[in-house]
């Protein structure tokens, strides 16, 4: 289903009754990542997965999509569709999506699961990975997606994922390159929000991957170990909802039934 919002389309889909489920994409994903983790929630709950600006069948606004832009078109949803509150399931970038909403709009959410993202701002060498990300989109798209997704990868499921890799490449090569752009500098420059994410009061989960290859394991520890987040490990790379399905599905069903 598509809405209208600030002169373009947002794409959505809205599955079952119950309890509302928010479901953020990562970088160069749409909400169809989301296809074999929707059925098991939807049993019990309403399950709303959100193409965010640029990606999928939603629209681009501007050069840069900021995570708080992001955050308005998913409102935008919860208007169109009179929702009150809802737990969001944020996957990478989505986390990031999911952390700006729950700031803007503190009383619409009872939790945030951060599924392999966090709440740190990138640190200055990542922010100049970014700008050299924009410039090998600008020149190459296509090897830019074909590199960029198999790195998301643990090295051991490379292989053995061939055909699920190949599916998200096809799906990241849908993608216009000022989408692609706008989501890189929107990430660059979003906010530290880890403070805020400790000091929430709603359900808060943390997913992450031992052998993450896009975010430092130790560093995710390290920060957030010592505080009322729950955190549940997998043992592979940062795309969970692929590398460890059984297991993923299983935290999340627990999270949203609490």
């Amino acid at each position: 289903m598509i809405l209208q919002h600030k002169g373009i389309p947002v794409f959505y889909s809205d599955t079952g009754q119950g309890d509302v489920v928010i479901l953020l994409h990562g970088f160069l994903e749409n909400s169809s990542m989301w296809n074999q983790l929707i059925p098991e929630l939807a049993q019990k709950n309403r399950v709303v997965a959100v193409d965010l600006l640029g990606h999928g069948e939603t629209g681009c606004v501007g050069y840069i999509h900021t995570m708080e832009m992001m955050a308005e078109a998913v409102k935008a949803v919860f208007d169109h569709l009179k929702i009150i509150e809802a737990r969001i399931i944020g996957h990478s970038m989505g986390g990031y999506v999911a952390l700006a909403f729950a700031e803007l709009y503190p009383e619409k959410v009872n939790g945030v699961c951060l599924m392999n993202s966090t709440a740190v701002a990138d640190s200055e060498e990542r922010q100049i990975n970014r700008d050299r990300a924009i410039i090998a989109v600008k020149q190459n798209h296509k090897a830019f997606i074909s590199m960029s997704v198999s790195n998301l990868f643990a090295p051991e499921n490379r292989e053995r994922l061939a055909t699920e890799i190949g599916t998200v490449k096809k799906e990241a090569l849908k993608m216009p390159l000022q989408g692609i752009i706008a989501a890189l500098e929107g990430m660059k420059t979003r906010k530290d929000r880890s403070v805020f994410f400790k000091d929430a009061t709603f359900d808060k989960l943390l997913i992450v991957g031992r052998k993450d290859p896009v975010l430092d394991y130790d560093t995710l520890m390290k920060e957030f170990s010592d505080t009322d987040i729950k955190i549940v490990e997998f043992p592979y790379g940062h795309m969970s909802h692929i590398e460890n399905y059984q297991e993923l599905s299983y935290n999340i069903l627990h999270f949203v039934e609490k």
